[in-house]
């Protein structure tokens, strides 16, 4: 009649198969027994005992004020008066704000954080224990030392999750701007409108919560007006996606071509326009042309094997799921989720995993097409006056190998390729202008195909403008 509670069960998946045998071959079992099962997400996690499970997930709110009025509806009147020290409850608000600030702004994807880190109530039990222990180690003439909490708070307790140096700097930066001294001045908010509230009840703390915006800007977060566009705009894509995926997949439709049918004449026009696959020793030849161990040359092979094996894969694909349709082989669960993205317009799975990201299928074929042209281009021509830097699979490779072969040319000026450092020119040509090379003086390449997020370029002025004016 007891709880059985297994933590952490993506760790030990061999064990689950177990648990379910001796589960459901039991011939008796109190009715108050209960198992409970922490997991992570897993592929490989038993089908069986998922589905026959129950199944909840433990959220953290979304808003400021649902995120400290779940923290606060934890805190009891004892951790409250637990110190005398007048900086205890300021403390104490100002890390749940905190706690509530790193968690929200995960949901702006990278403008929030380059690594969705998974920031829990744990961390935040830890630092406010930490808070309280330091409080009891200075005492009230000692005072705070704040370049302790704020190496805390910024670079252990939460920074300890950190892996990004940029991340690290953000969080280091509202550590050093919301604690200090100050913060207990009559002028401190956290944002216009979001102050440290005084009280001496969980009552009081939650009155004032309750009177928080129930949708706060983005601005509380440090963050731009318009990274709430984005974020609403990859809502409503996911929630699209979501609706698209659990349709119903009927093989008809109303006075219409069938999915397969559709599926299968698009297969065709695609396959008609798909690249032929590359020479093996044609490529050879010509990269032996053109200086195979140069660094560019080196980089263009390898861009050019990632590009044959994406051609060979569409094409693998196109061609059994023509035979599947027509019954020729068996539909397998691959080309079942081929079949049901092509006729959605998305990108199969298959073809995702050793491509690029693209907003449909139709785009992203044209963008096959386009990088393949300038690869084959590359090949035939020679190395081109300009590049779509955009259009390459492994960009930074491409910057590395530049660096490399302009060092090369400067070795006898005592270049070395460790403080050889890039620097960008915008220039006033179009793509169409470029009729040549960089200047041999100057070096470097010309690029294009890159694009801003959040702001506009003044080819007049040259120099970074507003994207869209200001409200």
């Amino acid at each position: 009649g007891g709880w059985l509670l297994l933590q952490n069960c993506h760790l030990g998946l061999e064990f689950l198969d177990e648990l379910m045998v001796t589960i459901t071959t039991k011939e008796s079992m109190s009715e108050d027994f209960r198992t409970w099962i922490t997991t992570e997400a897993h592929p490989e996690f038993p089908i069986n005992l998922l589905q026959s499970s129950i199944k909840f997930t433990n959220e953290p709110p979304q808003g400021v004020k649902a995120g400290l009025k779940r923290t606060y509806s934890a805190v009891t009147q004892d951790l409250l008066g637990v110190s005398k020290m007048r900086q205890w409850k300021p403390l104490l608000y100002a890390v749940a704000f905190l706690h509530t600030t790193l968690q929200e702004r995960r949901k702006f994807g990278p403008l929030g954080w380059n690594i969705p880190y998974e920031f829990n109530q744990a961390d935040f039990a830890a630092s406010v224990q930490f808070v309280q222990n330091h409080l009891n180690d200075v005492g009230i003439k000692q005072g705070v030392d704040w370049s302790c909490v704020r190496y805390m708070l910024g670079e252990v307790q939460y920074g300890g999750r950190v892996t990004d140096d940029r991340d690290k700097a953000l969080l280091n930066t509202y550590a050093r701007v919301w604690f200090g001294e100050h913060m207990f001045g009559e002028k401190f908010c956290f944002y216009k409108g979001y102050v440290i509230p005084k009280g001496n009840t969980v009552e009081d703390y939650l009155q004032y919560i309750e009177q928080l915006p129930v949708i706060d800007t983005p601005e509380v977060f440090g963050l731009h007006p318009n990274a709430d566009i984005t974020y609403q705009t990859n809502l409503a894509n996911e929630t699209f996606t979501t609706i698209v995926s659990i349709q119903p997949k009927d093989s008809s439709t109303r006075g219409g071509e069938t999915r397969e049918a559709v599926v299968q004449r698009l297969a065709y026009e695609m396959l008609e326009k798909l690249p032929p696959d590359y020479n093996p020793h044609e490529v050879k030849a010509q990269l032996q042309k053109m200086g195979a161990f140069q660094p560019i040359n080196i980089f263009l092979r390898q861009e050019v094997d990632r590009m044959q094996l994406v051609i060979s894969r569409v094409r693998t694909t196109l061609t059994d799921l023509k035979l599947a349709i027509d019954g020729t082989i068996i539909m397998s669960e691959e080309l079942q989720d081929a079949l049901d993205n092509i006729y959605d317009a998305r990108i199969p799975k298959l073809w995702f995993r050793i491509s690029w990201e693209s907003t449909t299928l139709g785009f992203w074929f044209t963008e096959l097409l386009e990088r393949n042209q300038q690869f084959s281009s590359w090949l035939q021509d020679g190395r081109p006056n300009q590049f779509w830097m955009t259009g390459f699979f492994n960009p930074q490779g491409f910057l590395t190998a530049m660096r490399q072969e302009t060092t090369r040319m400067n070795l006898a000026k005592g270049w070395e390729l460790d403080s050889v450092v890039l620097c960008s020119e915008v220039t006033k040509m179009m793509k169409e202008d470029v009729v040549g090379s960089p200047p041999a003086d100057i070096g470097g390449v010309y690029i294009h195909g890159l694009f801003l997020e959040g702001a506009g370029w003044d080819r007049r002025n040259g120099k970074l403008v507003e994207s869209a004016p200001k409200v």
